[in-house]
């Protein structure tokens, strides 16, 4: 990771703006949201798959692309892909739990992805594509640190590394959206690039 003194400095304000509205749900990128609803961000390798796994889910209400866990203040993409600006490609996704409950959102993010890896995921190595999870809330937090354990048992018997998972509140990160185009990519660009460089290891349920 970038040491905070050789960061770049970033920008005071956003360098590009983002239409607010979904290209496939319709809904809104930034809310606000209905009472019920809740939020989480992801990181697992190139943010364009991951976005278009969790758009899929029934229960998901919106999804966008972004940069969380750095220093930079609105970061632009090329930016974040010098590895200077501490961030990581993540995931913005919105969700009724009543429809898709955490376990099922968390059991989709251990096993899309290989959270051994450290700071790469499959080909595509940096900084900026650890895998990494920000909660919003203690529920949250309790079934991600349960699922990580269950599934860490699971990968080590078949001879993984530890799990390398980036864990901590959302409320001490910034969330910053991405360019325009890297919005729901893979709906604008149906043949791109996917990487989902995972274990092949399903989570276990838990109690």
């Amino acid at each position: 990771m970038v040491d905070p003194s050789d960061a770049l400095p970033g920008h005071r304000e956003p360098v590009f703006t983002v239409p607010d509205t979904h290209a496939v749900l319709g809904s809104s990128l930034t809310g606000p949201w209905a009472a019920g609803t809740d939020r989480i961000y992801l990181a697992m390798g190139c943010f364009w798959g991951a976005e278009e796994i969790y758009w899929r889910l029934p229960g998901v209400l919106s999804t966008s692309a972004g940069y969380m866990g750095g220093i930079s203040p609105n970061p632009t993409y090329e930016e974040v892909c010098t590895g200077r600006t501490g961030h990581t490609e993540a995931i913005s996704v919105t969700y009724d739990p009543a429809v898709l409950s955490t376990y099922e959102l968390l059991k989709v993010f251990w096993e899309n992805h290989d959270p051994t890896q450290g700071y790469q995921q499959g080909n595509d190595v940096g900084t900026q594509y650890r895998s990494a999870i920000f909660y919003t809330n203690d529920e949250q937090r309790d079934l991600i640190e349960r699922t990580r354990d269950a599934y860490a048992k699971v990968i080590s018997d078949r001879g993984y590394p530890a799990i390398t998972t980036q864990i901590g509140p959302a409320a001490e990160q910034i969330y910053f959206l991405a360019e325009d185009y890297h919005q729901q990519y893979l709906y604008k660009v149906p043949n791109g690039y996917r990487c989902h460089a995972n274990t092949g290891l399903a989570l276990p349920a838990i109690s």
